[in-house]
């Protein structure tokens, strides 16, 4: 399979990647589109919405969570993978597991993004390899329910360099596995193994990260960090009214370059990036306004 020419093509502003999760403990929905027919129906007004890929996930990433079964995974994504591929969609399968993986692109997805970057299950970077497909490897330590403790970044340079490093010693083991620099993409994992303090110096360091040479996925959206920043007296922020937060985040990611941007609301975020385009681009003024 070649590069899918989409994928590739500058758009002269991030990607913007809809989040499908079709698990019934989504962090995210709490399971709203659990049902592969209401995954469906979610990710094509995501499309009409102006999603440029749709992320395809059936194993719950929050924190605590526990592993579904393969069976199960599979189960959940591939009918919403084949339906939206054939519906003319870019599909990437969120899963650790070669055999989703394998699945997934058979069944019409274009990328794997594996939130442990080969660790969880190293024979995923061989189905990728394969296929030509597109990769996603986000910086992890530790399963869900485990990760809490791995939260830890003593050693010079904090978390900043922790994740690069991390990050460079999975881009050698994509590499030897036969994945091509052209189709690797790196994301920096906030909320994952960190805590909301090392999310936030992630967020503002990305540079390093950019310097790495290879295209940028950050997710932000609704995650405990952003929360954490809006509580009051109640509490966190809860996990629906953190939007606005979220797109000042969007933005920043957008100017530093970042190749794409994982969204549970698509239309508010490319909302925001047409805002930010008008801004940046010299257009006359409509006809009798100022």
């Amino acid at each position: 399979m070649s590069m899918i020419p989409a994928l590739a093509v500058p758009l002269g502003r991030p990607r913007v990647m809809g989040v499908v999760n079709v698990t019934p403990d989504s962090f995210s929905d709490g399971g709203r589109y659990a049902a592969p027919a209401d995954a469906v129906a979610h990710g094509l007004a995501l499309l009409e919405q102006g999603a440029d890929l749709l992320d395809i996930g059936g194993e719950s990433t929050r924190p605590g969570a526990t592993r579904p079964l393969v069976a199960e995974e599979l189960a959940r994504v591939v009918p919403v993978i084949r339906e939206l591929a054939g519906a003319g969609a870019l599909v990437s399968v969120d899963t650790m597991r070669h055999e989703v993986a394998e699945a997934a692109l058979e069944a019409g997805a274009v990328a794997v993004n594996d939130v442990s970057g080969g660790l969880a299950d190293p024979a995923v970077l061989d189905v990728v390899a394969d296929a030509g497909a597109t990769y996603v490897a986000m910086h992890w330590r530790a399963h869900s329910d485990r990760m809490r403790d791995f939260a830890v970044y003593d050693d010079p340079g904090g978390v900043v360099a922790a994740v690069c490093r991390e990050l460079e010693e999975r881009v050698e083991a994509i590499r030897a596995a036969g994945v091509a620099d052209d189709r690797i993409v790196l994301d920096p994992g906030l909320g994952f193994a960190k805590t909301a303090a090392h999310s936030w110096e992630l967020l503002r360091d990305l540079d390093p990260l950019l310097a790495m040479g290879h295209r940028l996925l950050v997710g932000a959206s609704r995650k405990t960090f952003l929360g954490t920043l809006l509580a009051d007296d109640a509490g966190p922020r809860p996990v629906g009214e953190r939007e606005a937060a979220h797109l000042a985040v969007v933005l920043e990611l957008a100017r530093a370059g970042v190749w794409g941007v994982r969204v549970h609301d698509v239309r508010s975020a490319r909302d925001a990036l047409a805002a930010l385009a008008a801004i940046r681009t010299e257009t006359p003024s409509e006809e009798g306004r100022p």
